[in-house]
């Protein structure tokens, strides 16, 4: 091999070489993945670094809480180092293993399975490491703290729209994420509590790595589902989305109450289309920004100013809950127009604006 050609190949094999074993030397359960990795800049030897391992970038929420967590952390001074699993549970792990032997002073996790990372944590624990729980919980981990929205009160506001929209009963189905992201349980517990007893579950499905597909094969395999349902209870945007194209498919969009969460861009379409009755605005900025802060005085060895706490499963750890807010075509224009969330050109794209 010669050439310019020929030393570009042999760089590009030395960079990955360098880079593997840099992650083999660090991960004790499964290597990270090179190409599921993103570093941040350092911004300087001083700095206090930090690491944030999400779960990955399917969902259209994440890169923004990204973008948002990494411009507050380095803000503050902080050296962000910024990874992601794509879904892979035990990669995630591995990163996180990484992350212990990097030298980083807190890991913020947004776990791929809550119940797969307990044994991660506690060696980050071990090498003084403090952990965070980003959104999603780490169960039986006794991280050091749990920032999220108000999960009871996201599956409550889904139940009060579908009470409101039928009011003499009748049947509904649940297409929720899946059983290891434990905010699925958290948004459960609240809409089984508010759903009147006169309007009955018909089925439910559970869908694997939040994956919308399933949405749509569960629905489009049980059409006397799509004939009897009144109402579809989602777990997110990405879900409902599947779930009333299959709708469309039968001719019922529309005609069936959807609910869904996080306020994407096509959710707020469906509302203004009325093939979605309502979604739940999460401010993601004023979430990832205070968890960068906090995240920042962990590093700094200061004491985050906590007092509600949540239990993990085993332990009372320290709990920031962010109220969310219930959307629906009434209020549409104010929370997610007027706040700069999307454009009002975007989200009325189909009604001709």
């Amino acid at each position: 091999m010669t050439g310019r050609r020929g030393w570009k190949h042999i760089a590009v094999i030395l960079s990955v070489i360098s880079f593997s074993l840099l992650v083999l030397g660090g991960c004790g359960h499964a290597a990270a993945d090179p190409e599921a990795a993103e570093s941040g800049k350092s911004t300087g030897d001083g700095a206090p670094k930090i690491g944030i391992v999400f779960d990955s970038f399917v969902i259209e929420r994440w890169e923004r809480d990204r973008d948002v967590f990494n411009s507050t952390a380095k803000e503050l001074g902080a050296d962000v180092i910024v990874q992601n699993a794509n879904g892979d549970a035990a990669v995630q792990a591995g990163m996180i293993d990484h992350l212990t032997e990097s030298g980083v002073k807190v890991i913020v996790v947004v776990a791929t399975d809550g119940n797969k990372l307990t044994e991660c944590v506690s060696r980050a624990h071990r090498a003084g490491i403090k952990v965070i729980s980003y959104d999603r919980l780490v169960n039986n981990a006794d991280t050091d703290l749990y920032i999220s929205f108000d999960n009871g009160a996201v599956g409550r506001y889904m139940a009060e729209v579908i009470n409101d929209a039928l009011p003499d009963g009748g049947n509904y189905i649940k297409v929720n994420g899946p059983s290891t992201d434990y905010n699925v349980t958290l948004v459960n517990r609240g809409f089984d509590a508010a759903i009147n007893s006169n309007i009955t579950l018909i089925d439910q499905a559970q869908c694997a790595a939040w994956n919308d597909e399933e949405a749509f094969k569960f629905l489009t395999a049980r059409p006397n589902d799509i004939t009897n349902a009144d109402a579809i209870m989602c777990g997110n945007d990405s879900l409902a989305g599947q779930v009333v194209r299959a709708l469309a498919e039968r001719k019922r969009a529309g005609s069936v109450v959807v609910t869904g969460q996080d306020a994407d861009l096509e959710a707020c379409q469906r509302i203004v289309d009325g093939t979605q009755q309502m979604t739940v605005y999460k401010p993601i900025d004023e979430l990832a920004s205070r968890a960068a802060r906090i995240a920042v005085q962990m590093a700094e060895g200061k004491t985050a100013d906590v007092t509600e706490t949540i239990n993990d499963g085993t332990y009372d750890i320290p709990y920031v809950s962010i109220a969310p807010v219930k959307v629906t075509r009434e209020n549409l224009d104010k929370v997610i127009i007027d706040s700069g969330f999307h454009l009002k050109e975007d989200v009325y794209l189909h009604a001709g604006y």
